[in-house]
């Protein structure tokens, strides 16, 4: 949480100045004080404020991060597995993977080849569903 170390130091550092401030006035040192507590309390609910909104942003942007990690290896472990068998590395197979659905693409040389390629990106964990758009030569 560096973001919020460096926040709580700003807050800090404003109180600080804003105690040099408030001693240089000419006035009763109650009035200072007051003014500095005021101060105070408004920058802490600032600097809290921030670093809840920074806090949600970051988590938000780690959501997106793993959702477009996990799509990335599920379509390279189907695209693996079609690769590897033998009756289907030969042939135009696209992968795509959007939130876990797979969506197969291109043309296959028989219906069992489709279905073999579709039970193949089925088994690979992670996967949600199999949209088979594989056209048959």
């Amino acid at each position: 949480m560096k973001v919020k170390e460096n926040l709580t130091l700003i807050g800090i550092s404003m109180l600080f100045v804003c105690g040099l401030t408030a001693c240089d006035k000419p006035g009763p040192a109650e009035t200072a004080g007051k003014k500095i507590d005021q101060t105070a309390g408004e920058a802490s609910k600032r600097i809290g404020e921030a670093a809840d909104e920074i806090g949600k942003k970051l988590g938000k942007q780690g959501e997106k991060a793993s959702v477009t990690i996990d799509d990335a290896e599920i379509t390279t472990k189907v695209k693996a597995g079609i690769f590897a068998e033998p009756g289907l590395k030969t042939l135009q197979i696209g992968v795509d993977t959007i939130k876990g659905v797979v969506t197969l693409s291109g043309s296959v040389d028989s219906s069992p080849s489709s279905d073999r390629a579709k039970a193949l990106a089925g088994a690979v964990a992670g996967v949600k569903e199999v949209k088979n758009l594989l056209v048959t030569k």
